[in-house]
């Protein structure tokens, strides 16, 4: 069907290369910093992902940065010379990244006040995003308009969830989420945190376990009480080359729900596997509100 606008999304969606290839997706390739040298994110098209965990594995401390606003310039004109857009960002309580997305949104509106431009905020990041996304794209590829769209992320986006684990604690505390102490201690006594994301779009604690064994049970069940229509969904196993760990938990999935026929395994890139680094395992879906 013929589409008057432009369904358009970023890299920390980590939604997968081929799909975005395939769907036509124009994707913004968000900023990454590892051995003094900037990337750029493209989902793995470039190659092996498990190279950048590699580099973590031995000392490597990447760090993430932000897109300026010239360089969104750079990307929404070309569409809106031609026609609407619609842009589907990560969560603006995780980046200042987003205010430059409005900045130049702000801009463009004022050049091209012919056009509509919006901005949808989905409160979400990597797999859970790509979830959304997914669900969203599905929305525009079927002929729906850029508001019907857009307001379907807004009613949708909290019920993006996501339950992930880390392997070292190390990496959460270069990020400031947990104290030197907290990741000594936790270490020590193999503790794992469960992280989720919350109503208003930031990745915190739900709790902690003991042992991976019980965080990717706490994770399937938590699941399993949280997920809407697994039959027709697709659920996200997704992990920080930890491809062993991954299967392992897709087959938990699958044995308590065994009505789920599509269930993906995925890596993560490399801005949230900068802050939860390598050995990160997680399930996302769409499912209930977001509890908190």
């Amino acid at each position: 069907m013929l589409r008057d606008y432009v369904f358009m999304t970023d890299s920390d969606s980590d939604l997968p290369w081929q799909f975005a290839q395939e769907k036509n997706i124009p994707v913004v390739q968000m900023p990454y910093n590892i051995d003094a040298r900037e990337y750029f994110d493209d989902n793995g098209k470039s190659g092996d992902q498990s190279d950048f965990f590699d580099k973590m594995r031995k000392g490597a401390t990447p760090a993430t940065s932000l897109l300026p606003t010239a360089v969104y310039l750079e990307y929404f004109e070309p569409f809106l010379e031609k026609g609407d857009l619609l842009f589907v960002a990560f969560s603006s309580k995780m980046s200042a990244t987003f205010n430059n997305v409005m900045e130049a949104r702000d801009e463009l509106t004022k050049k091209y006040p012919e056009r509509k431009f919006l901005v949808v905020d989905t409160l979400s990041i990597s797999f859970p995003m790509a979830v959304l996304v997914k669900q969203a794209y599905e929305l525009y590829e079927s002929g729906a308009g850029i508001e019907e769209v857009a307001d379907w992320i807004l009613q949708n986006r909290s019920r993006a969830q996501v339950f992930l684990t880390v392997d070292d604690l190390v990496y959460l505390r270069r990020g400031g989420r947990i104290s030197s102490t907290s990741a000594v201690v936790g270490s020590m006594l193999n503790i794992k945190p469960i992280l989720t994301l919350t109503k208003a779009g930031k990745l915190e604690a739900l709790t902690k376990v003991q042992g991976s064994k019980k965080a990717m049970k706490f994770m399937v069940e938590n699941t399993l009480q949280n997920i809407e229509n697994s039959a027709e969904q697709e659920i996200i196993v997704f992990h920080g080359d930890a491809q062993s760990e991954a299967e392992m938990l897709k087959t938990m999935v699958q044995t308590k729900m065994p009505e789920a026929q599509n269930i993906s395994v995925h890596v993560i890139g490399p801005v949230i596997g900068s802050h939860a680094g390598p050995g990160t395992l997680g399930i996302c879906f769409m499912g209930k509100e977001r509890p908190n």
